[in-house]
């Protein structure tokens, strides 16, 4: 059929009018017409559609069918971001099916979106085990390497996963988001590109718009090398003084030759990011807008992207920098935004001695005798596992701009506990004030080999940055529990370091 408007809208019609049928024809209620009408629906784009059509489906249906139905409801799930629901579903499809690769591979989708990720792992690597070629197992794999930095072997599996029969849309992301972290912007293009090619023109999903943007951002750098450093900076060491303002960790650097400014450390964010006013004076043009989320009540939030010729920071000078700018400002909260930086959006690692003042940057860094391990991944954002109370698996940001110890509302939830009463407290963040966060006393929270007993915490909204990123974010800690050590976050081997301050 033609690519013309009117022939797509007889098609629409057409499909449209056979669903009609089919639904008068048979019971709302049968599982064969449900699965069939939700996988219709889905590659459709209508997801909230064929969610409602597998759940009648899995509900009504048995043996094959409800497998099938599972499937479905996993897959349509999974792309709504309705991931805190979607893992009872794939542990019940996984027992259906025990021996089914593609069962267990969607329940390692279901455990990742929840934030398990070495469980994920595991599923992945059951699914490769019956069928090693089994693409959305190879693609989870390829995006848990490139969490621990194993970019080159990521790309290895990635690439095998978009070149099986399957082809699915989100294995093209993965593989674009992989090309991004290696600096191939041009690879990076294509995969997204080939991603937005497959989806439905119905899909008007968040990721489906932030990813036109980025094809246009990365097609905005022409022949330049992003993160460009002379080999002796990149390779080098540097050792840069700090102050600590409002518990922030603050040094001084300039943006295209300009003046001096303060730019907050803050590993919290995934970009270097400036103000409008910053960006204005240092001449960084805004290129496209993209969507960006985090604490506040705003949710996600729009924002633009633009590009810095030159960062410098004391020795350390970087070209060709991505750069979120904080335009429009907001307007209600108690300090202007902060102009940041987090060095682990180059390439490189970072330690922080809050005892001295000083930040190292680096490739790589040497053991401190005695210092605690913790494995860190890094998925836009960098995390490590905790624990609270009887909650496991809880994903925390380490957030060296952020302040306390805090926790997800979702996880909260899966406490079954209640304070005395909820002492609302003021928290603002990149989006804004939540005003709805309040203080948890007498909570166990713990790092592998860190133990916080009865620790206060607060509890925030971070629903919108999880939908943003995939998964479940369970917290974030800041200042008040990083201060207390020598803090290495080791990009290369994927750690987070901590030694007594």
């Amino acid at each position: 059929m033609p690519h013309h408007p009117r022939a797509r809208l007889l098609a629409v019609l057409v499909v449209s009018a056979a669903t009609a049928v089919v639904m008068a024809d048979r019971p709302r209620r049968d599982p064969v017409v449900q699965v069939q009408l939700g996988d219709l629906m889905a590659r459709d784009g209508r997801y909230e559609d064929a969610l409602t059509a597998y759940r009648a489906a899995w509900a009504a249906g048995d043996g094959a069918w409800r497998v099938r139905a599972g499937k479905g409801l996993v897959r349509a799930g999974l792309w709504t971001r309705e991931f805190r629901r979607m893992h009872a579903t794939s542990a019940e499809l996984v027992r259906l099916a025990p021996g089914d690769s593609e069962a267990l591979a969607l329940d390692g989708d279901a455990l990742w979106a929840a934030g398990r990720f070495d469980d994920a792992d595991a599923r992945y690597g059951e699914s490769t085990t019956i069928d090693p070629q089994q693409a959305r197992a190879l693609n989870g794999l390829a995006r848990s390497l490139a969490g621990r930095n194993q970019l080159d072997a990521a790309l290895d599996l990635s690439t095998r996963a978009v070149s099986s029969p399957s082809r699915e849309p989100e294995h093209f992301h993965t593989l674009g988001l992989i090309n991004e972290r290696l600096g191939r912007f041009d690879a990076a293009v294509a995969s997204f590109s080939e991603f937005l090619g497959r989806l439905s023109y119905r899909d008007r999903t968040e990721r489906a718009v932030w990813t036109q943007q980025q094809i246009r951002f990365l097609e905005s750098f022409g022949d330049r090398q992003p993160y460009a450093m002379a080999p002796e900076v990149a390779s080098g060491t540097h050792v840069i003084p700090f102050r600590l303002e409002r518990n922030k960790v603050v040094v001084r650097g300039s943006v295209n030759g300009g003046r001096e400014i303060d730019l907050v450390l803050d590993t919290g964010a995934e970009l270097t990011a400036l103000t409008q006013r910053t960006a204005e004076r240092s001449g960084v043009q805004p290129i496209v807008g993209t969507l960006s989320a985090g604490v506040g009540h705003i949710g996600t939030r729009g924002l633009l992207l633009g590009r810095i010729d030159t960062l410098r920071i004391a020795g350390l000078r970087v070209s060709n920098v991505p750069t979120m700018i904080k335009s429009p400002a907001l307007s209600d909260l108690p300090t202007g935004e902060a102009d940041g930086f987090s060095p682990l959006d180059w390439g490189l690692s970072v330690r922080v001695d809050y005892a001295r003042r000083v930040v190292t940057i680096a490739r790589e860094f040497a053991d401190v005798p005695g210092e605690l391990v913790l494995p860190m991944r890094m998925d836009r954002l960098a995390f490590v596992r905790g624990s609270v109370d009887q909650a496991r698996a809880v994903n925390f940001v380490v957030d060296t701009g952020g302040e306390v110890v805090s926790i997800s509302r979702s996880v909260f939830s899966r406490l079954d506990r209640e304070p005395i009463r909820r002492i609302p407290v003021r928290v603002y963040g990149v989006s804004g004030w939540d005003r709805d966060a309040f203080v948890m006393p007498g909570l166990d929270v713990a790092f592998e080999h860190v133990a916080l007993p009865n620790l206060s915490v607060i509890v925030l909204d971070l629903d919108a940055p999880s939908r943003l990123l995939g998964f479940d974010i369970g917290g974030i800690i800041g200042h008040k529990f990083l201060s207390k050590y020598l803090v290495t976050m080791d990009l290369q081997r994927s750690q987070l370091r901590l030694a007594a301050s």
